[in-house]
């Protein structure tokens, strides 16, 4: 008798691991019966062909927002007391007080707050959370559908969406074991796990020892090193194609060897596009003096904003714009979906850039996969004022503290270092990819090619 897995798909942000890569395959061969149990809006039947089960019901307790903030302020203030470490004060986003509706959840939440930052506070502040959760129609909905379905498990595909916690909940009442997949490197210091499973799949020992560290009430023998299957199409030979195939595809010119700028979300870097101004200065001075460079700008997938308009047209003749094929199908930031296409677009524009800058971006480990090196922008911007956010407080985060160290990434700290910098990574004079490797098996884990086939024999051993 096959075992029924419903792999849980409560926002978009896990299709990329879990529907577009061969993770389904490798399931499927080794005998799962696999069914997508999903709360997206886009239809993995119409799209893939895909067994699922839709879930129609989005609701979710009208407290849960507020909640759910508490809880996560929470955590940071406890991590703050618990390591001494003011770092956790800088993953908080500040309340809102625009309008009376606003002003009476952020009083709210900062009242609950107030109560509950201990570990004991936290706890009870999951246990009202589960019971708002299992108060609402969803709970009653997603309940029905288990029954009627009886899945042997339920692999959720993140652990930080809150449209999960009712899902998750009617799974464990009803005696079906649960596991959540923890989505990015950088989740777990930030207190992003809002679910709470009978088992927890991560990257690397990295980030089991982390789980262990901040979430006490987890037991070792819940949570399991699989790695992640992100990184698992960079080794995909099938998906490269020649240089001139795709500088033909994209109206590059086969002549100019070019760097890649990988854009950020404006939280990350509000400031991101006078980076790729000064990338774009740097490279017209080393043209002057010989070079043929162009830029690959590739922004990144959920940001709309026009910021980057007036430099791209500026420098048109060295920059060359290849948007991410994602697929907008909500008007939420989860709601913009990669498409499979994208997979082979960004194997090529790893393999046939130069290499990679960005501001503190995990586009390091997509680019070291295939043995580019990465420049981080590491200096202020002089538009930089009050109420903008500064991109240096992003390398203080205890994901950045994996690095074995800080050779393992090109920094640059001022402005006026770019060009040389540039220019000696283009020599071979400068690389940090030896170094990267080992900070990418300390993150990613040391079998990056696979994550999908352990996560599979995991969920075969939980079984068992």
């Amino acid at each position: 008798m096959k075992k029924k897995v419903f792999v849980f798909f409560p926002d978009g942000v896990g299709l990329r691991n879990f529907a577009f890569t061969d993770f389904k395959s490798i399931g499927e061969n080794m005998g799962f019966d696999i069914t997508y149990w999903n709360n997206t809006i886009f239809s993995l039947k119409d799209n893939l062909g895909f067994n699922e089960i839709k879930i129609e019901d989005h609701a979710v307790h009208p407290l849960l927002p507020i909640y759910s903030r508490a809880r996560k302020r929470s955590e940071l203030n406890v991590s703050r007391d618990k390591f001494n470490d003011k770092v956790y004060l800088t993953y908080k986003f500040p309340f809102n007080y625009k309008g009376l509706k606003n002003i009476f959840k952020s009083l709210y939440a900062k009242w609950l707050i107030g109560l509950y930052s201990s570990e004991k506070g936290i706890i009870k502040l999951k246990n009202k959370i589960n019971k708002l959760e299992r108060s609402t129609s969803k709970y009653e909905y997603c309940k029905a559908q288990l029954v009627a379905h009886q899945p042997d498990l339920v692999f959720c595909t993140t652990q930080r969406a809150t449209q999960s916690i009712s899902a998750l909940l009617a799974a464990k009442d009803l005696g079906i074991p649960t596991v959540a997949f923890v989505y990015s490197w950088d989740n777990v210091p930030k207190a992003m796990q809002v679910v709470e499973t009978d088992y927890y799949f991560v990257w690397s020992d990295l980030m089991k020892k982390q789980v262990l560290q901040y979430y006490p009430f987890v037991k070792e023998n819940q949570v399991f090193v699989t790695g992640t299957p992100q990184f698992e199409p960079h080794y995909n030979v099938s998906l490269k194609v020649s240089r001139a195939t795709f500088f033909k595809t994209y109206n590059l010119d086969v002549n100019k060897k070019y760097i890649c700028f990988s854009g950020d979300d404006e939280t990350t870097s509000p400031l991101d596009q006078y980076y790729l101004e000064d990338l774009a200065q740097a490279i017209r001075s080393l043209n002057d003096k010989g070079e043929n460079l162009g830029i690959i700008y590739r922004k990144c997938p959920v940001d709309f904003t026009p910021r980057y308009n007036s430099v791209i047209e500026s420098n048109k003749d060295i920059i060359e714009v290849l948007d991410p094929i994602w697929k907008q199908v909500g008007s939420q930031w989860n709601q913009v979906l990669p498409t499979p296409e994208d997979f082979k677009m960004l194997y090529n524009v790893c393999e046939h850039s130069e290499f990679v800058t960005n501001v503190c971006s995990s586009t390091v480990f997509d680019f070291v996969a295939h043995n580019k090196p990465c420049i981080y922008y590491n200096y202020e911007q002089p538009q930089l004022k009050k109420g903008i956010r500064d991109i240096g407080q992003n390398y203080k985060y205890v994901h950045f503290r994996s690095m074995p160290s800080q050779d393992a990434a090109v920094f640059c700290t001022d402005k006026k270092d770019l060009e040389g910098l540039v220019k000696q990574i283009l020599d071979g004079k400068l690389s940090n990819v030896e170094i990267c490797k080992e900070w990418y098996e300390i993150v990613a884990g040391e079998r990056p090619t696979e994550a999908s086939k352990k996560i599979w024999q995991t969920i075969e051993s939980i079984l068992k």
